[in-house]
């Protein structure tokens, strides 16, 4: 029997799916509890961890990251369009996030695995830490597994996003998507914390702000979680795995898919593949979809290099201690949950496309003072206003991408735009990579680094000038379609 807060979405003329109540609070809040979920592992892997360890740990360089980066961007550019035509086909969401979240969670255990068998123990935390000659740098082919469980790992948990976006319009009406859209966010940077807070004894034996811990208390952290007994970054990746897991198990439990396809029909896979093409075509019908896009494309490019590589900016051009990143990170978190929440309920107040134009301009201007700060007290102030600001984009670019479209298709929109941020995500980091190594050595790390930073806000501004195009529909508009 179907949950009395709840009752079947209804279905327009032109196959639009239009909730017309919220689903249970219990699945709302799983839903968004996913968001907690998997920032855990974007925190934790993709920003604080992983190109830390690769470049200044165990001497690789930007370059080499960047590239296992743009691996799981290509494996995505293939995959993913195929994926959510056949989602749609089937109105299958669920099944396709329980898998690549526990496949992202599998490659996240591989890389700590992989990362104490065939590599030495080297950084900031390890317990008894290998000796290496200076100036030692770990060769591409002892790299090479780490960084093919880092790219798998990677793919996975960005497969998993354009259906958990897919879900949300069948949870609440459209007039309310922005808020819950806001809410995910603000709760997945709870996660960020909360991941952070998790994680670090394992790396240092220590919690932010707090200190040491007790050699009891880490040796049963120890004991429950295997392959963490030496310390170090290499050791953070098996928890954060397992976390990203359990945070996870609300979704998998508490939601559903309100309205699958009947069963037993066969998957057209020849019509699967001709939809990817098909997609961006009938994007021509509703206004402004395709624009949007192409401005997701440079917008979420020029935020995925600055988190990626923001860690090693900090250490390398504001001289933070290695180390000392982890404090700097969960600070400048925690305006971010109060950012996204605000701009949940400014998309529902003043519509979704003049509230990310707003936030875009915000990050040109805060990118530009990150360039200019030398300092790490200004660079912490800074710091807490690009927080504030983060959450923004996220928070805003479901409920404006729902309002160009048909709910019914809400899956391969959803995955056309990963996919155009893949194909972009492929560039940005490579450009990041290959300016700081073409200018490092001439200008030194300081300019490289504040040159590459120069670089993402440029992209901001052209992702600005392609959003004038895109139709602002407001909440009150679609309300009354």
């Amino acid at each position: 029997m179907a949950h009395p807060q709840h009752i079947t979405p209804a279905l327009l003329p032109d196959g639009e799916i239009r909730p017309v109540v919220r689903a249970p609070g219990i699945e709302r809040w799983s839903w968004a509890l996913y968001d907690f979920a998997n920032t855990i592992f974007s925190m934790n892997i993709a920003t604080l961890y992983f190109s830390v360890w690769i470049v200044a740990d165990l001497g690789s360089t930007d370059l080499v990251y960047a590239v296992a980066n743009a691996a799981a961007s290509v494996l995505m550019v293939v995959a993913i369009p195929v994926l959510g035509a056949i989602s749609d086909a089937r109105r299958k969401r669920k099944p396709w996030v329980v898998g690549f979240t526990l496949a992202s969670c599998i490659g996240c255990v591989a890389i700590g695995v992989l990362g104490q068998r065939t590599l030495p123990l080297v950084g900031e935390g390890v317990v008894h830490p290998a000796i290496v000659p200076a100036g030692w740098h770990a060769p591409i082919g002892m790299l090479l597994p780490v960084l093919v469980a880092f790219a798998l790992a990677n793919f996975a948990y960005q497969a998993a996003q354009p259906f958990y976006n897919a879900m949300l319009p069948e949870l609440v009406p459209v007039e309310e998507q922005g808020r819950l859209s806001g809410l995910g966010v603000a709760v997945g940077y709870v996660g960020s914390i909360v991941g952070v807070a998790m994680v670090v004894p394992f790396f240092m034996g220590a919690l932010p702000m707090i200190g040491k811990l007790s050699a009891g208390v880490t040796g049963t952290l120890h004991t429950i979680i295997p392959f963490t007994a030496n310390g170090g970054r290499v050791s953070t990746f098996v928890p954060t795995g397992v976390l990203f897991l359990i945070f996870s198990l609300p979704l998998f439990l508490f939601c559903r898919d309100h309205n699958p396809a009947p069963r037993g029909g066969p998957v057209n896979w020849r019509k699967a593949f001709r939809d990817v093409s098909e997609t961006i075509t009938a994007a021509r019908r509703h206004p402004g979809a395709l624009r949007f896009i192409i401005t997701s494309l440079v917008y979420q490019d020029a935020i995925g290099t600055i988190v990626t590589f923001m860690t090693l900016y900090a250490v390398r051009a504001v001289h933070f201690e290695k180390g000392q990143e982890v404090n700097l990170f969960m600070v400048l978190t925690i305006p971010a949950i109060f950012g996204s929440y605000f701009y949940g309920h400014l998309v529902d107040r003043i519509g979704a496309k003049r509230s990310l134009t707003i936030t875009l301009w915000i990050w040109v201007a805060l990118l530009g003072c990150m360039m200019a700060v030398t300092t790490k007290s200004a660079f912490w102030l800074v710091g807490l206003a690009i927080g504030l600001n983060f959450g923004g984009v996220n928070a805003i670019e479901r409920p404006l991408l729902l309002s160009l479209i048909p709910d019914v298709e809400a899956g391969r929109y959803f995955s056309l735009m990963l996919l155009s941020a893949r194909v972009a995500a492929v560039i940005g980091p490579l450009l990041w990579g290959l300016t700081t190594l073409a200018l490092e050595g001439p200008l030194g790390t300081s300019i490289a680094y504040r040159t590459a930073v120069l670089v993402v806000a440029v992209m901001f501004v052209i992702s600005i000038l392609i959003l004038r195009g895109v139709p602002d529909r407001r909440p009150q508009e679609l309300r009354a379609a």
